[in-house]
């Protein structure tokens, strides 16, 4: 016990250390998340903190290969292991760097991830059966290698979609992690718990400057190492090994239900899998009123549960694995109702049966005649004037004008007197995320508190007038011209609709 406190304690000041580092590097070289768009940070933020938490774990496994005690030593008997888990990782490691300090295309990216994946399979980490915790196994056979390949790769793209808020992504691997130290540590399987401690230790270094308000993100290169970290060990790392399903599911139940969704979401709205959006979980946590930090200490409470739930299933007793799944799946049926996951799925049935709601119907009327006055508009009075005549004509509460920094500019009001808690609000990025210097905030009566798919569109399509209008005026609104390139090269993005999914 006292090798795995030393491995947490030296890679969590190896992180603290090298954290501010590699910070004061990110901005030399670039790699800085500006605000606008997507984004939800109100300054810009360095990125590529995944370079401290990689260097940290490395340090850190080197020295237990060196270190004359039980620990050490039985880490220095399973060097194909360790070849296997970093090597993978690196490779990971290595893409997302690429992809911090210049664009890399997602298929390059996916197939890096593969890769990795194959290189962890060879090296002994795979899913060989799965045994449910009610007794039984499945073997995989000749299924092994796309299994755990789909596994590993489905764990990394997870982490990195979950990473949309200071510290979160940090925050639910820590919590994964913590499971995984905990079973490997009361099952004697020494090698997968001196990983975690170190893993863990990472973490804790990271925090203290990824917190809100961060100080420095970790990138893709945070979140893929990561993901591939957790997502290798949590599967074990011997051929014999049979995996309980619902303990690695449940050690990392926020990003893989939130990363389903968004594949159901984008594949029923017949949108690129990989198109960027606002539509995670943390997104409409914030939309739904949470502020950054509450909406992060909400999901680690998430995450606490399922912890306990997981480890109760890997070493309970039947009764308390009925008991620790009940409380999990309560805790996450009222998360994703809260959230409108649910809701969602109600709200595109009725739009497949072609049943509009009263605000679709006004906006199909108006959206037509703002696009035409947004296009011979001639000032950014008349383009503002023009938006407000939509909020009337489209029965619109009121509409916000918002700077980069989330900072009310302009107010349109309708409804001088409408209560905030009896209206929905979606907001939209003025133009592309990468140029886009301001943002609008509609709220209004929805027919079921709720905003419609539909009107969301017809939304989206005005503000992409509205975007070209405060273009030609050269407002300091309007998207950034092209003689006014961004400071750092970022992936064209469609712009997307953020519904609230709950009332404003």
């Amino acid at each position: 016990m006292r090798t795995y406190l030393l491995s947490f304690v030296v890679t969590a000041v190896l992180a603290a250390i090298f954290t501010p580092i590699v910070r004061h590097y990110a901005v030399r070289v670039g790699a800085v998340s500006n605000p606008g768009g997507r984004n939800v940070n109100a300054r810009s933020v360095p990125r590529l903190g995944g370079i401290a938490i990689a260097l940290a774990m490395t340090c850190t496994l080197a020295m237990l290969l060196h270190l004359e005690s039980g620990v050490g030593l039985n880490v220095q008997q399973e060097p194909r292991f360790v070849i296997g888990l970093l090597c993978g990782a690196l490779l990971v490691f290595g893409v997302g760097v690429l992809d911090d300090t210049r664009h890399v295309k997602a298929l390059y990216k996916l197939l890096v991830q593969i890769a990795a994946a194959c290189v962890a399979f060879g090296c002994g980490f795979r899913i060989d059966a799965v045994s449910m915790p009610f007794g039984g196994a499945l073997s995989m056979g000749i299924f092994s290698l796309p299994i755990t390949v789909i596994w590993i790769v489905g764990i990394v793209n997870a982490i990195n979609l979950i990473d949309g808020l200071d510290g979160l992504a940090a925050g639910i691997v820590f919590f994964a992690g913590l499971t995984n130290f905990v079973v490997a540590f009361l099952g004697g399987n020494i090698f997968l718990a001196a990983v975690m401690a170190t893993l863990l230790g990472a973490i804790v270094g990271f925090l203290f400057f990824n917190f809100n308000p961060a100080r420095i993100f970790m990138g893709d290169s945070g979140s893929y190492f990561l993901g591939f970290v957790i997502g290798t060990t949590s599967i074990g790392y011997k051929a014999s090994t049979t995996v309980a399903l619902l303990v690695p599911m449940l050690a990392l139940g926020v990003p893989i239900f939130d990363t389903l969704f968004t594949i159901v979401r984008r594949f029923i709205e017949k949108r690129p899998l990989f198109a960027p959006d606002r539509g995670h979980i943390h997104h409409r946590l914030m939309d739904m009123g949470l502020t950054h930090r509450r909406a992060v200490l909400t999901l680690y409470g998430v995450s606490i549960v399922f912890t306990v739930t997981s480890i109760a299933i890997a070493i309970g007793r039947s009764w308390e694995i009925g008991a620790a799944i009940a409380a999990a799946s309560i805790v996450a049926i009222g998360l994703f109702r809260s959230v409108g996951y649910f809701d969602y799925l109600v709200r595109f049935n009725r739009q497949k049966e072609r049943v509009r709601c009263a605000d679709t119907q006004a906006l199909l009327r108006s959206v037509p005649q703002t696009l035409a006055a947004f296009a011979a508009a001639q000032s950014e009075e008349q383009v503002w004037s023009s938006l407000h005549e939509m909020l009337r004509a489209a029965e619109l509460a009121n509409a916000e004008v918002r700077s980069e920094a989330d900072a009310v500019i302009q107010t349109f009001a309708v409804e001088e007197e409408a209560p905030r808690d009896e209206l929905v609000s979606a907001r939209f990025p003025i133009g592309n995320d990468h140029v886009a210097r301001g943002m609008v905030v509609f709220r209004w009566r929805a027919q079921e508190n709720q905003v419609n798919p539909q009107t969301e569109i017809l939304l989206q399509l005005a503000v992409d007038g509205l975007a070209d209008a405060l273009g030609r005026a050269r407002s300091a609104l309007g998207p950034c011209p092209p003689a006014d390139p961004p400071s750092e090269k970022a992936p064209a993005a469609q712009p997307s609709a953020v519904p609230s999914g709950a009332r404003a």
